[in-house]
């Protein structure tokens, strides 16, 4: 019986390669285990000493720290280094870079979690705060309280006076606030008094002033939100505070281009391009496109049907699940009653011919069969392509692969044998194994030859040879067993703890 191994490429790096594979070559060539590695670095730790360092691409050890320290990377070639001790509060720690030197010095003061905004640090000490950045330069000296305040903003407190910093440190205003405020789409609401308020920008300007309406959110922005406090009941204006509809309304949500309101079990949209608002005999809707809704199903209508915002119907409330989606950038509804499916484009009329049946909805095109043929089928100029290769799909839970999701399927052949096509259906992982085991979104595989079982990915990458006895998945990711002896492979989008 041959086993099928996976071979240690000679190279460690190249531009193709996947963090999580980069990490495992090097692994392989240093002999130690390296963990949290992305961007060109990562850290490598020693079983025996359990000293450890941080390695480069290459393999290259550029620091060694002792055991009584700990490593956590934080960004590239950036990390944070600290001294332990008995006592936490003698604890020291560093923002270093690659080759260990401090950045900012060791010191008993704690570095909170990185921001997303321009990449900055919280760094408090003796009760106080301030901003640093990744290069260790102070953007905003130590005060007595940072807050985030929303895109590019900070609230600072001195002397229990908020103010508005911008990112590089700067003051943006010299308006005083008795808290800290957190901006939406860089607007906030400041009650003034009853019925009374003001719209202020992350600049601390005050866009539009409010003085005879109870502003219960502004996330609408230029429509508003009001609720009356004796009723509790909503209703919305705009921001001259002209109304167009009054507080009784339930419930509201916020979308795009719509906010919905229920009253008395029922959904009414108001239309932000209209400025106005339609009833509906149905107790929600979700937006397609163009001013069409799918209905949502409930025990009173466990049926779906499209409607147009004015409450017309355009497509029967006769389907099981209605999906607004994209394809090739155009927008198309995509319906299923019981094993029946159809594919409708802006204009309500079907893409597909008669007697093909959908199989899989990538980001760009279709795969669809007819008489047991598969094909690639393009929306943009209605070509089926056969596929010749492929005798059957292997369904994996997942219909529709949003775009942010590797577009792919796993395929048997005529040969019995697995593999995975990409949309256009090129061979991306090849078609020599007994089985496949994908784990959308996931990017990591398992697969299968001669009772065996290994893991790949969608880069047909080797992450683990093909020489298990079993395998187990849990929600962070894949237990392998051989010989009694486990190993475990985390999820990519599992590890979010990059601390040792």
């Amino acid at each position: 019986m041959k086993t099928l191994v996976f071979v240690l490429l000679s190279t460690v790096c190249t531009a193709q390669q996947t963090d999580q594979y980069t990490q495992i070559l090097l692994s392989k060539k240093l002999g130690k285990e390296v963990k949290f590695y992305s961007n060109g670095y990562g850290i490598a730790t020693n079983a025996e000493s359990t000293e450890y360092g941080i390695v480069d691409s290459t393999g290259v050890i550029t620091y060694t720290s002792p055991a009584k320290n700990e490593i956590s990377h934080l960004y590239k070639n950036r990390f944070f280094v600290k001294t332990k001790d008995r006592d936490p509060k003698k604890e020291n720690i560093a923002l270093a870079d690659e080759k260990g030197k401090p950045l900012i010095p060791f010191d008993t003061h704690k570095i909170g979690p990185a921001w997303s905004i321009k990449k900055r640090l919280i760094v408090s000490k003796n009760g106080k705060e301030a901003i640093y950045d990744y290069e260790g330069k102070e953007i905003i000296p130590y005060t007595d309280k940072i807050k985030f305040a929303g895109e590019e903003r900070f609230f600072v407190k001195k002397d229990n006076i908020w103010q508005i910093y911008d990112t590089e440190g700067k003051l943006k205003s010299n308006r005083e606030f008795t808290e800290n405020l957190h901006f939406y789409k860089n607007k906030v609401y400041i009650p003034t008094g009853e019925k009374q308020g003001e719209i202020v920008d992350n600049d601390g300007i005050t866009l539009n002033t409010i003085s005879n309406n109870n502003v219960d959110n502004i996330g609408g922005y230029p429509f508003l939100v009001t609720k009356n406090p004796a009723t509790n009941k909503y209703g919305i204006i705009d921001i001259q505070e002209n109304r167009f509809g009054d507080e009784v309304y339930d419930q509201v949500f916020l979308g795009t281009r719509y906010i919905y309101f229920i009253k008395n079990e029922k959904i009414n949209i108001f239309s932000k391009e209209t400025k106005k608002i339609y009833s509906t005999d149905f107790d929600y809707v979700k937006s397609l496109f163009n001013d069409l809704f799918s209905t949502q199903k409930s025990l009173k209508n466990p049926k779906m049907a499209v409607i147009r915002i004015d409450g017309e119907m355009v497509v029967p409330k006769e389907y099981d699940n209605i999906e607004g989606i994209k394809i090739a950038g155009n927008n198309f509804i995509y319906l299923i009653k019981e094993n029946y499916q159809r594919l409708l484009d802006k204009d309500l009329k079907d893409v597909l011919e008669p007697g093909y049946q959908i199989e899989k909805i990538f980001p760009n095109s279709l795969i669809v069969k007819k008489e047991g043929v598969f094909y690639k089928f393009s929306v943009m100029d209605k070509k089926y392509d056969e596929l010749k290769k492929i005798a059957s799909i292997k369904e994996n839970g997942i219909f529709y692969y949003p775009q942010n999701m590797f577009p792919a399927i796993v395929c048997k052949n005529y040969d019995n044998l697995y593999g995975i096509i990409d949309e256009n259906g090129k061979e991306i992982v090849p078609f020599i194994y007994d089985d496949i085991n994908a784990f959308l979104p996931d990017n990591e595989i398992v697969v299968q030859k001669e009772k065996k079982y290994g893991i790949t990915n969608y880069q047909n990458e080797p992450l683990k040879d093909v020489i298990y006895d079993k395998f187990s998945v849990d929600k962070d990711g894949i237990k392998l067993t051989k010989d009694k002896v486990t190993d475990y492979l985390y999820f990519t989008d599992s590890v979010n703890d990059n601390k040792l």
